[in-house]
Parts: C-alpha cells; sequence; structure tokens
C-alpha cells in the first residue's frame, strides 16, 4: 500500500526523495486460510510525516532512538476549556471555532538521520575492481525531514498528535501559530492506536476543548484544522459521514480504533489535527484517507485519544489486552466465496460470527487451545457478529482478564477459556 504522503525532504550530500514503505506485518501464525483478493482489506493511506501505510514519512524504525521517553511525574490532569462559540445557527459559526481554535493548533516538523546502503555486491572487492575511481563511495548519511499536525491539549505544553508524524524522529520542533517554534520531546508513542503526546516548555498556552466522540451523530457538523501540504493554518468543513468504522473496514485491522468517518477535506499533512464540532470541541483527530477516493477522511475518537494520551504522559506507553488471532466476519457472501476456494480443504458451515483465520505463535488464544476455523460465536456470553465487535470487547477488557470463547468448531459448541495478554510491541494483529 505505498502512496505519496505529504511533503517529505532529504537533505545531505546526496539529496533524495525517501519512498514510504509499508507497516512491517511481523505477526506469526500456525496456519492461514487463503481467501480470494476479492475479500483483501481497503488500502489507506496514514496522513501525516511517519512512517505508516502509505505514505513519505520516516520509517519507525530507527537504529538508536529513543520514542518513548518518560512522561513528567503527576502531569496535570487533562480538562476541557469552556468555550464561549455560537451554535451553527449564527452563520459565522466556522469563523468563530477557528478564532476560537486556531492558536492551539501546531505544525510539527520531525526529522531523522538514515544510512545510505550500498548494495552488498559492491562490498566484494572482486566486483569493485570493476569499477575503479568511479567505485561509488562508502554509505553516506542523508537527513530525513517531515511535517505534521497536532494540537496543545496541556497548558503546560502537551501536544496531542499521531504516533506516525514523530515515530523515530532524532528531532522534533514545534511551530505555534503565533511563529513561536520550540523544541518537542516525545513523552510516549502507542503505535496501536496511531496517538503520541509531545512536550515543549512553554506555560499559559492556548489549548483546545476536548468533546465527547461518543455522542457523535452523523450529519453533525465536522471542521478540521491542520497543516495540509505545508500549507499551514487550513481550515475545511464538511461532516460526520459515520461513527464506528472498524479498523478493518478501513483496512488496517492492526490498528485499535474504531474511527469518525468525515468528508471535510484532509489531506497529507493534516495528520494530528482537530477534527471539530460546530461548538469547537475537538471531537477527533485527522489521521488517513482512502488511496483514490474522495471525501473518505478518518480520524481518532477524541475519548480513545485522550485515554491513550493520559497513559503516554504518565507511564510513556499504553497497555493493550489482546488474544492473538486473525478474524474475518462471516456474510453470506464470505460464506460462498470461503467454500468455492479450491487451495482449501475447509468448508464453512457456520452463517454469521467470527472466523478464526490465523493464530499468532505463543499468544493467549493459541496457549488456549484456540484453533484456526474456529468461528467465535459469543463472548462471555455476548454475541459477537463481526471482527469489530471482538476487537471491541477484547479492548475494553484489562490485561490479564479471563475471558470465556464460545466457539463453534466443525459444527460442534466449545466453550475456551482465554486470559487476555498484553499486547506485543512486533505484533500487527488482534
Amino acid at each position: 500500500m505505498k502512496n505519496p504522503n505529504y511533503n517529505y525532504r532529504s537533505d545531505s550530500n546526496q539529496i533524495n526523495i525517501t519512498e514510504t514503505q509499508n507497516m512491517p506485518n511481523q505477526t506469526q501464525h500456525h496456519r492461514r486460510l487463503s481467501l480470494p483478493k476479492k475479500l483483501a482489506f481497503l488500502s489507506l493511506i496514514l496522513i501525516g510525516s511517519t512512517a505508516t501505510v502509505g505514505c513519505n514519512a520516516l520509517t519507525s524504525q530507527v537504529p538508536g532512538s529513543s520514542n518513548a521517553i518518560k512522561g513528567e511525574t503527576s502531569p496535570a490532569p487533562i480538562a476541557a476549556v469552556p468555550v464561549n462559540i455560537l451554535p451553527s445557527q449564527d452563520s459565522n459559526f466556522v469563523t468563530k471555532v477557528v478564532q476560537q481554535v486556531g492558536p492551539a493548533v501546531v505544525r510539527i516538523n520531525s526529522s531523522r538521520t538514515v544510512k545510505s546502503q550500498q548494495p552488498d555486491v559492491l562490498e566484494d572487492p572482486f566486483f569493485r575492481r570493476f569499477f575503479g575511481s568511479e567505485s561509488p563511495s562508502a554509505p553516506q548519511n542523508r537527513v530525513e525531514r517531515g511535517s505534521g499536525s497536532g494540537f496543545v491539549f496541556g497548558s503546560d505544553g502537551r501536544i496531542l498528535t499521531n504516533a506516525h508524524v514523530v515515530d523515530g524522529a532524532d528531532t522534533v520542533t514545534v511551530k505555534l501559530k503565533d511563529g513561536r517554534e520550540f523544541v518537542g520531546k516525545v513523552l510516549g508513542i502507542d503505535t496501536v492506536t496511531d496517538v503520541a503526546v509531545v512536550k515543549i516548555e512553554a506555560n499559559n498556552l492556548p489549548v483546545v476543548s476536548l468533546g465527547k466522540s461518543e455522542e457523535l451523530q452523523p450529519g453533525e457538523w465536522a471542521i478540521a484544522i491542520g497543516n495540509p501540504l505545508g500549507l499551514d493554518n487550513t481550515v475545511t468543513v464538511g461532516i460526520i459521514s459515520a461513527t464506528g468504522r472498524s479498523s478493518s473496514d478501513v483496512g488496517v485491522p492492526d490498528k485499535r480504533v474504531s474511527f469518525i468517518q468525515t468528508d471535510a477535506a484532509i489531506n497529507p499533512g493534516n495528520s494530528g489535527g482537530p477534527l471539530l464540532n460546530q461548538r469547537g470541541q475537538v471531537i477527533g483527530m485527522n489521521t488517513a484517507i482512502i488511496q483514490g477516493a474522495q471525501g473518505l477522511g478518518f480520524a481518532i475518537p477524541i475519548d480513545r485519544a485522550q485515554q491513550i494520551a493520559e497513559e503516554l504522559a504518565t507511564t510513556g506507553k499504553a497497555e493493550h489486552p489482546y488474544l492473538g488471532v486473525r478474524m474475518l466476519s462471516i456474510t453470506p457472501e464470505v460464506k460462498a466465496e470461503f467454500n468455492k476456494n479450491p487451495n482449501t480443504k475447509l468448508r464453512l458451515t457456520e452463517d454469521k460470527g467470527v472466523l478464526v483465520l490465523g493464530i499468532v505463535k505463543d499468544s493467549p488464544a493459541a496457549q488456549a487451545g484456540v484453533r484456526v476455523a474456529d468461528v467465535i460465536k459469543k463472548i462471555n456470553g455476548q454475541e459477537v457478529s463481526d471482527a469489530g465487535s471482538v476487537q471491541q470487547i477484547v479492548e475494553k477488557s484489562k490485561v490479564g482478564s479471563d475471558m470465556q470463547l464460545e466457539l463453534s468448531r466443525g459444527g460442534q459448541a466449545v466453550t475456551v477459556a482465554v486470559k487476555s495478554g498484553a499486547f506485543p510491541a512486533n505484533q500487527k494483529q488482534q
């Protein structure tokens, strides 16, 4: 899923434009069922400044970098700030929202040093002699730069942004709307939800007011502020198109987010910027767009982002419970396509539920005896009809909690007890 995403520069003796690589998927499975290509997930572009799915950005693995600097001791609690903005009956409500919130929206520039690699064959003296004086020089360092957005949620200098905006960065700088620039320190990064917290040494900063994303309704106004394509302080307006879009719905099954969908124009560089309601409250953090689509932007609900931000600011990390399975929601179409597949001897008999496609090695699910081709029917007595439901139930639990999975295995009912584990940093699956 490689796609251009916001402007990226490379500064050194060798000027290069970096090519983004797909987010690595290091999950190991006992077995994986083969499905037709039409069941493949949609490709998605993350729209900030660091390496994720399909963006020209900093890659996520940087030797020697420190991305999870411990947060300050007992940081001030995140508190909503009173907002005195007229409702949408006022024809100028967008202007009032921008005037109120705009000063708290920042531009985040990040950079990292990368060593250029030469082909292994050139290390062999036998081949190097054929190049003579034109033999390539030793690997040189180059600086990769990218930019995204963020917003101040703590008057003491705490800033919320996307993890992919600052992941792997050697240096982070924050530019305020009034022109001031500060060196930013990364307090913590959570790649599972794509949330990060950056701290600058400044006080009495303008801050945003946080709303309640769980109360959103499709059709409400949505206002985005950010720095798309290097154009600082850009404002776009649309509506909330949908809520509760699962990560698999939008093509990033490794994320633990139930996304907000909006048609407010979002472009590369908007990553980490706020999505606002008509009262000027932050309801989401803009993070992704689908490749080749128009009017399909996605934001992390602010309720979720705030929860993760508090953990990152306090401990420098966020823990996520997980089972360790890859899943597919069963529909009549999926069942028909699955049973047509000549590459598998297994046949799907269930009309609904969640099919286990793969199991992570040594995961809680593997240790509990969950098998490939099992169909998850209920978790703790709660019926599940799609993979997103399973993900939400697991995410709402705590690491180490006991979960009862009611399965259909070859048409037979089976109950398995699973103790949820902590999501490994190097895994990309549920």
